[in-house]
């Protein structure tokens, strides 16, 4: 017996120790890691991008067809003009219009009848995007609807060479934009305004 644990202890030694990582070996798998983080971040980052453009595609359609109700009601659509810019009044105008707190010739009206359901949108401030509000609440002076990155809709009445209409969409996930100055701009795109969310074009 003891010939057999003296040999078996002898075959035990001679096995080979586990080896440790080189520090090569640690920074390969480390560098493999990050790259797979990297991808995925960039895949998920991708996929949230498409969701929030088609978002937008869908409030913009939504609110486009409010739009033709009100025109179908009052003959035409919210008359706020490409001028009127002041603090993005023409998007707290047209809000106000869509739920029946502004009469066709801009008046203010205490219940006029509602064009668009705001459960579905993210309606707050300019100044403070993340904070939900109450379109309906006297105090909510300044509410507009806001798109997925948390920037107003842009609304532009044109009524210019026997044409009325308007233009209604997104800055898109950059964010910029030139705003038009006329009828004409209306139909012109600048590198701003490439990754703009359009609802009727």
């Amino acid at each position: 017996r003891r010939g057999r644990r003296f040999l078996l202890s002898q075959i035990m030694s001679r096995r080979p120790s586990p080896r440790a990582f080189t520090l090569i070996e640690l920074l390969t798998v480390i560098t493999i890691i990050g790259i797979l983080v990297s991808i995925t971040f960039g895949v998920t980052r991708g996929v949230k991008q498409r969701a929030a453009v088609q978002q937008a595609r869908t409030e913009l359609a939504v609110v486009s067809q409010s739009l033709e109700d009100y025109r179908r009601l009052y003959s035409d659509y919210p008359q706020l003009t490409i001028e009127d810019t002041k603090d993005s009044q023409k998007e707290v105008q047209l809000l106000k219009a869509l739920i029946g707190l502004r009469g066709p010739t801009n008046d203010s009206v205490i219940k006029g009848k509602t064009f668009l359901d705001t459960a579905n949108f993210s309606v707050a401030t300019v100044n403070a995007p993340e904070i939900q509000i109450d379109p309906y609440d006297a105090a909510a002076n300044g509410a507009v609807l806001i798109d997925p990155w948390d920037r107003p809709y842009h609304y532009y009445y044109f009524n210019e060479a026997n044409r009325r209409g308007y233009l209604l969409y997104s800055s898109g996930p950059d964010g910029e934009d030139i705003a038009p100055t006329g009828l004409k701009q209306l139909n012109e795109t600048s590198p701003e305004n490439t990754d703009n969310i359009y609802a009727n074009r």
